[in-house]
């Protein structure tokens, strides 16, 4: 099998840092490298998966989580009026699903950078990512046990 995600996944702990924002057991966020904007990030799963309907019930619930706590970091960070999520995984290498969360900005129409922008390296915005991140409340709250 040749595929790019379960390749870069057998070198988790030597990646880049634009190719490991972020990561827990079933998803590792990265910065698109096909985009000449920054801000594109990218969610895929920790095993090889080919088909949104493959997710387990925990990849499933934890990719939810994952698209609203990133929604609310590019927000943050990027000034972003709203993201958008999008699923591809028909390139060849690249049949691994993998949920691309885009900012729109309120400039340009909303996707293009601003003219200083432009050559902005696409991990500028990765330092306070992992920040806002690390700041922000878990999406479920914890359950009383009940005895």
């Amino acid at each position: 099998m040749d595929c790019h995600v379960c390749r870069s996944e057998e070198r988790f702990d030597t990646l880049p840092p634009r190719e490991r924002v972020d990561a827990d057991e079933q998803w590792r966020v990265v910065h698109a490298f096909d985009s000449r904007l920054p801000g594109w990030l990218v969610l895929v799963p920790r095993r090889h998966v080919t088909s949104i309907a493959e997710l387990t019930d925990t990849e499933a619930a934890s990719l939810g989580t994952w698209q609203v706590r990133l929604s609310r970091a590019l927000t943050a960070v990027t000034g972003c009026v709203k993201t958008y999520v999008m699923q591809y995984a028909e390139q060849a290498g690249f049949a691994h699903v993998q949920p691309i969360l885009v900012r729109k900005c309120p400039w340009n129409g909303g996707f293009g950078p601003r003219s200083q922008e432009t050559n902005e390296p696409r991990a500028i915005h990765r330092p306070g990512l992992v920040a806002c991140l690390g700041q922000l409340q878990p999406l479920v709250e914890p359950q009383p046990s009940q005895t």
